[in-house]
């Protein structure tokens, strides 16, 4: 079986960005400081632990999301070729 790249990109980049989304926005709600995940603002360039760095948030959790579903799909693929060869019927 063959993974779609694109498939698992899409899906994972739109939970990913929406896990960044909701989880900051949930913070900003019940007013924690949020201090964990305001450290993305080192991974996402103009991410902030505000409403607006959520929006920024989602659309970098989508691209980084997405690259990462296209690497675990390439190498699910490289390697389910490389090792599932088709057996013989007994």
């Amino acid at each position: 079986m063959k993974l779609s790249k694109r498939a698992l990109g899409l899906s994972l980049g739109l939970v990913w960005g929406l896990t960044v989304l909701f989880a900051t926005w949930w913070l900003l709600y019940w007013g924690s400081p949020g201090t964990t995940i305001s450290k993305l603002s080192g991974f996402y360039l103009g991410y902030t632990f505000s409403w607006a760095g959520g929006l920024i948030g989602l659309l970098w959790g989508f691209v980084d999301g997405f690259f990462g579903g296209v690497i675990i799909a390439g190498f699910y693929n490289l390697f389910n070729k490389k090792f599932n060869k088709s057996k013989p019927a007994l």
